[in-house]
């Protein structure tokens, strides 16, 4: 590393690695940083260590269970808080001389989307755009197109899912993420770096919402069937049932938190519909709204360089 230079910070690094880089102190691990912010994990990486030849110092401190900010690390944080924070004032200081984009947008959107992704984006949205009212419709697949279909919602956010019927939506990629499997710590599969939906049939497997359908096709193409002790329509409900030793699951990358991993196993699932693709859904042949227009443009923004989370 050199040493650090005021001009290289100001010519070299952008707002987004700064906000990256604030993510992976929030996240504790670049890997989930680069799945919020929706980029590939090598990127994230790349990115990072460039700022911290730029800064002439280790600003994060890697270990095996994640990254914390190194002592210059925390004072880089403070300062880019306090810079985004002035830079929220300032947008909301400029929005006041015009106008802007008005009316209403319904969002539908799984818990599993809205948790690690939409709810943030909602976030920017609204600051960005204080005269448009939200509403939040937290329902399934199934429900989530027939809304936008149906002009109940503005805009559907929905993971792909085995023989959803995408019938009066239009449907554009909005970013990818893993399913893994998640099973108790001790547990005899948490030896092993990887397992396969057949690995997971003998143990009490959880399937919780739209999980299931996936779990019986799964199931089918090893000419079993799977009807589960636990369908729960929650996430986090899975993952207490594992928490408590009852059996194992498969969920979706982004929702453990560093919390649930300190008492689950996290273990990679060698499958090939493990990578979980993310869409956003539209009424079929439909101008958006001014609104919706708006947010489906912050969705889809990203650094063009980038390769979509998932890819790496």
């Amino acid at each position: 590393m050199g040493t650090f230079n005021r001009l290289h910070l100001v010519r070299q690094v952008d707002l987004f690695t700064l906000r990256l880089f604030l993510t992976a102190i929030e996240e504790q691990q670049i890997g989930r940083a680069a799945l919020r912010e929706n980029i590939a994990a090598s990127t994230a990486t790349k990115r990072i260590q460039v700022l911290e030849d730029i800064a002439g110092i280790q600003l994060l401190e890697r270990g095996p269970k994640g990254v914390v900010p190194s002592p210059a690390g925390a004072v880089l944080a403070r300062y880019l808080r306090t810079i985004f924070d002035s830079l929220d004032d300032m947008r909301a200081e400029i929005a006041s001389f015009t106008e802007g984009v008005r009316g209403e947008l319904t969002i539908a959107s799984a818990r599993t989307i809205f948790v690690p992704f939409l709810a943030r984006e909602l976030g920017d949205f609204s600051r960005e755009y204080p005269l448009v009212e939200l509403a939040v419709h937290d329902v399934e697949n199934p429900e989530i197109i027939r809304q936008v279909a149906h002009g109940e919602a503005d805009v559907g956010v929905f993971a792909a899912a085995y023989g959803l019927d995408l019938d009066g939506v239009d449907v554009t990629p909005y970013r990818r993420d893993r399913l893994v499997a998640v099973v108790p710590r001790g547990h005899l599969l948490g030896e092993r770096a990887s397992v396969t939906f057949q690995d997971l049939l003998p143990e009490n497997l959880i399937a919780a919402g739209s999980m299931l359908g996936a779990f019986r096709a799964a199931a089918r193409r090893l000419e079993r069937e799977f009807e589960p002790s636990f369908h729960v329509r929650s996430a986090g409900v899975a993952i207490s049932l594992v928490q408590a030793g009852l059996g194992v699951t498969v969920q979706p990358e982004c929702l453990l938190t560093p919390d649930v991993l300190s008492s689950v196993t996290m273990l990679e699932l060698a499958e090939p519909w493990a990578l979980r693709k993310i869409h956003i859904a539209t009424a079929q042949g439909r101008t958006p709204s001014p609104a919706a227009r708006a947010f489906l443009d912050q969705l889809l923004d990203r650094p063009q360089e980038e390769e979509p989370a998932g890819r790496a």
